[in-house]
């Protein structure tokens, strides 16, 4: 699963976003193409960090905001 979604990442947000983005804004240096590039692709594996991090069975089924609170509750009764 990890390398599929890699490979898609690298495609979309690393290759097909910035090229729409540059075309659409006039740029024209390689340069702002590769800041578009990585601010873009960088976004993306953030997101996808964080979502596989909510996936996680501790959380399901719980928000983020709850699942920290319990945790601290429960080292502070340690």
């Amino acid at each position: 699963m990890f390398g599929k979604r890699l490979i898609v990442g690298v495609i979309v947000m690393g290759i097909a976003v910035p090229l729409s983005l540059c075309f659409l804004l006039g740029l024209q240096t390689p340069a702002q193409f590769f800041t578009i590039a990585a601010c873009t692709f960088a976004a993306w594996g953030v997101a996808d960090l964080l979502s596989t991090i909510l996936e996680r069975p501790r959380l399901r089924d719980r928000t983020p905001t709850g699942a920290i609170r319990e945790d601290w509750e429960r080292r502070t009764e340690d």
